[in-house]
């Protein structure tokens, strides 16, 4: 995994914030597969999605965004309908690397191991909850230099955006389990009194509707 990280912006000024935004809606997705290396484009409805995030991202007014971006095409593809301008792809977003598990269900994973979920049990041959937890730090630790004159942008994915979270907030990876992460939604992370916040969370084009809900993995 290339793991070079892209060249903050350095200055001084009012703390940025951070926009975790997910891909639209994927086949996988939508039955409860574990997609983390492999490459599943976004469904008709997912490209929708994405579009309306971007309409939903847009009423931010972010200023002057440095959007670094998976190179999944499920993510650049989401950036590119919802009217951002990638400036780097950097595999440190990818998703979590499931890998045993990749493609199957919890349920069908929990017929050989009762009670799994990502953020409680391993996944053989893939990442550990200490190695996301690691990515997740090298990630933050780019974006927190940038923020000195701009706001950040990282398109993503579920697992791994919510890690990403629960690290900024200073929390262990695992209690990711506790904040959902609907396709296309997007949250935002700020600062008040220079204590890290969660400014809000899980917003998405199906908050106003109602529907489009993921089935849990």
């Amino acid at each position: 995994m290339n793991t070079t990280p892209p060249e903050p912006a350095e200055s001084s000024g009012a703390p940025g914030r951070v926009v975790l935004l997910r891909h639209g809606q994927t086949e996988w997705a939508t039955t409860g597969r574990h997609t983390g290396t492999t490459d599943v484009p976004l469904t008709a409805v997912g490209e929708k999605q994405a579009a309306a995030a971007g309409l939903l991202v847009g009423e931010l007014e972010l200023r002057t965004p440095l959007v670094i971006s998976s190179p999944r095409s499920r993510a650049t593809r989401t950036a590119h309908l919802a009217g951002l301008d990638v400036d780097r792809e950097w595999d440190a977003l990818t998703e979590w690397d499931y890998g045993d598990y990749e493609g199957l269900t919890s349920r069908e994973i929990q017929q050989t191991v009762p009670h799994w979920t990502v953020w409680t049990h391993p996944c053989p041959g893939g990442e550990s909850i200490d190695e996301i937890s690691a990515r997740a730090d090298l990630v933050l630790s780019v974006v927190l230099p940038a923020l000195s004159e701009r706001d950040v942008v990282l398109v993503g994915h579920g697992h791994f955006s919510r890690a990403l979270l629960t690290r900024w907030l200073e929390l262990p990876v695992s209690e990711g389990k506790r904040f959902a992460m609907s396709p296309a939604a997007y949250s935002v992370l700020g600062f008040e009194h220079s204590y890290r916040q969660l400014v809000v969370h899980n917003i998405h084009p199906s908050v106003r509707t109602g529907r489009d809900r993921e089935p849990a993995r």
